[in-house]
């Protein structure tokens, strides 16, 4: 279990349905229009499957089916895994793509595990930097990996929406642990893919 995990309970589905009810009167919408009629509940649902989902994720667990390799290979990525999030200072949602890998020991991950891996740290409110370290320390910790890595390229609405002068940023964050954290030549792979 990690830190985040630790300070997180189920969510509460009637608070949140209740309380998002609540915000839209207090908006000024009238809830009684088709348009908003289940407007409270739908949200309530798509918060619990795509924001909140990851804190039920233990990383240990996900990563506890590994195959034993016998020559394992000199390094493992994994590019181009969709993930969304949403930023907790905002409540607004950023989306991109992340590369992960890995310096192999004794044991391999089926590539679906490190793409959960990723889920369970996105499908959260929390900044993308916060993730990135969270996925390459899990992979690192949780597989007894040499080194790993993460980089994660998202559009971060909080910095898109204020105007169009930032609508085409990009947000790049990389972390790296053990063997790649000094192997640069290696760490170049994650941001070619």
């Amino acid at each position: 279990m990690d830190h985040v995990q630790q300070h997180f309970r189920p969510p509460d589905r009637e608070g949140m349905r209740t309380a998002l009810q609540n915000f839209l009167e207090a908006c000024g919408i009238d809830t009684d229009h088709t348009d908003f009629a289940r407007t409270a509940t739908r949200v309530t649902e798509t918060w619990c499957a795509e924001f909140l989902a990851g804190f039920g994720e233990d990383p240990a667990v996900l990563l506890k089916d590994v195959v034993v390799g016998e020559q394992p290979p000199q390094l493992v990525i994994v590019a181009g895994l969709r993930f969304h999030s949403m930023c907790p200072h905002h409540l607004v949602p950023y989306r991109g793509l992340a590369t992960v890998g890995y310096l192999p020991g004794a044991k391999l991950a089926p590539f679906g595990r490190l793409s959960a891996i990723v889920d369970c740290f996105t499908k959260r409110l929390t900044l993308q930097e916060r993730a990135t370290v969270a996925i390459a320390e899990a992979i690192r910790n949780h597989l007894g990996s040499r080194g790993s890595g993460c980089v994660m390229e998202a559009e971060q609405l909080c910095l898109a929406l204020p105007g169009e002068k930032h609508n085409e940023s990009r947000v790049i964050s990389s972390h790296f642990t053990g063997e790649l954290a000094e192997r640069h030549e290696l760490q170049g792979r994650f941001f070619r893919q």
